[in-house]
């Protein structure tokens, strides 16, 4: 039997908590020392607070289903309401999987994560629910489920007069746009160079399976940068997307065709900017498009090639020279790839 709880936060998000006994009226254990669910930790239970849970009992598994509340109405907490999420059990551990997109057979009990599952954590900046860095309880430095590399600039620390604020609050004109009440901030007061990056990896219980994935977000900047850019590392190689525009505008950017071998990925922004310049990032996506034994998908039409260019067949498979119909040439220059689709009659 297990008791599950949140924080109190008002209408914000909360990490999961449990106790677990095995009489249902107890005692639960630890004493005293509610345990956080792991695989809710970097999202905060998917931007929830713990509601109930309800059991589909199949005809193969039984499958325990979360459901948390999302205060997405008044409160902005994100897009949905109810949010529901399988829950495993890894070494007799509840273990919280938090996916945008699954299915499950209800005659069976049995799920699978669906096609369009995105593998970001807190890919909306939501979970946070407060400025950070923050000294209020619980202290926090840095944003859930990303990390910070700071090259140039002023340092990242709790109660700093020149910490950088690494989020910022929406407007309702920017809600019209991008989801929720926070995006990532990506501003400081002096010349700054910072990374702000993810690693999305399989997890014990939800593999990151070999692929082609596309990488999606929403980007309003309002200052010219030396370099700004999103990327995606994986197997060596990086794919990248410049931001370009500096109109304060909300605008897409993509890179499709990102090949993810191994389990793991890095995926991030790059900023390289004056004392003052600001970007905003919002709704941040990772999504596997297609198996790699299927196709290598192409991200431009036409183009030529070289001699250090790889060339495949549209179901992946490698080719020593340019061949009569559809070829896919990736071609990868100071570690950035290029995918183009060659035509030869």
């Amino acid at each position: 039997y297990y008791v599950c709880a949140s924080d109190l936060y008002g209408w914000n998000a909360s990490n999961v908590y449990y106790l677990v006994s095995d009489n249902i009226y107890g005692p639960y254990t630890p004493t005293n020392n509610m345990l956080k669910m792991p695989g809710a930790e970097n999202d905060y239970g998917h931007v929830t607070q713990t509601g109930f849970f309800y059991t589909v009992k199949g005809t193969e598994e039984e499958t325990v289903i979360y459901c948390g509340d999302r205060w997405a109405g008044f409160a902005g907490n994100g897009n949905g309401f109810n949010q529901w999420c399988p829950i495993s059990f890894v070494n007799d551990k509840p273990y919280f999987n938090s996916l945008s997109h699954w299915m499950l057979n209800a005659e069976t009990g049995e799920w699978k994560v669906g096609k369009n599952n995105n593998y970001v954590r807190n890919f909306s900046f939501d979970a946070d629910r407060i400025k950070i860095p923050s000294t209020n309880k619980p202290a926090q430095t840095y944003l859930k489920g990303w990390s910070f590399k700071v090259k140039k600039g002023n340092a990242i620390v709790q109660g700093g007069a020149n910490s950088p604020q690494l989020n910022a609050s929406n407007t309702s004109s920017d809600r019209s746009s991008v989801m929720g009440n926070w995006c990532l901030n990506i501003y400081d007061k002096v010349d700054y160079t910072r990374t702000v990056y993810q690693t999305i990896s399989s997890t014990p219980v939800v593999e990151l399976t070999d692929g082609m994935y596309s990488m999606e977000a929403m980007v309003r900047c309002g200052s010219e940068y030396k370099e700004l850019y999103m990327y995606a590392k994986c197997n060596g190689e990086t794919y990248r997307k410049d931001v370009t525009s500096s109109d304060g505008k909300w605008r897409k950017i993509r890179i499709d065709d990102i090949m993810v071998k191994g389990g793991k990925v890095e995926i991030g922004f790059y900023a390289d900017g004056a004392a003052g310049a600001w970007c905003r990032i919002d709704d941040v996506s990772f999504i596997r498009k297609a198996d790699l034994a299927d196709a290598i998908q192409a991200v431009k039409d036409g183009g030529l090639y070289n001699g250090n260019s790889a060339i495949y067949s549209l179901d992946g498979i490698k080719r020593e020279a340019l061949t009569k119909g559809v070829n896919v040439v990736r071609t990868v220059s100071d570690g950035i790839v290029t995918t183009k689709k060659v035509w030869v009659k």
